[in-house]
C-alpha cells in the first residue's frame, strides 16, 4: 500500500471510530487537532487500525507517534 492509500483507509477508520465525517486527515494531523480524539478514543482507534491493517503495534511504537504520518510509517514498516 502507498502512503495515500493508507491515509485514505485511516480517514475512514477515524470517521467511524470518532463518529465525525468532517475529519480531514493529513500526515501532520495530531490528537490535539481533533476534538474527539481523546485517550479513550485513541485506544479504540489503535484497535480498529490493527484490525483493518492486520498488524499489531507495540506500546513503544504507539507512544512514539506524534502524528498520523508516524502512524502511517509504522504501518508501512509492518
Amino acid at each position: 500500500m502507498t502512503n495515500e492509500e493508507i491515509l485514505e483507509k485511516l480517514t475512514g477508520i477515524f470517521h467511524d471510530e470518532l463518529d465525525n465525517e468532517d475529519i480531514i486527515l493529513s500526515r501532520e494531523t495530531a490528537a490535539d487537532d481533533i476534538e474527539e480524539w481523546d485517550s479513550l478514543s485513541h485506544i479504540q482507534l489503535i484497535v480498529a487500525v490493527e484490525k483493518a491493517f492486520k498488524v499489531r503495534f507495540t506500546s513503544s511504537e504507539i507512544q512514539s507517534w506524534n502524528n498520523v504520518g508516524e502512524m502511517i510509517d509504522c504501518i508501512l514498516s509492518k
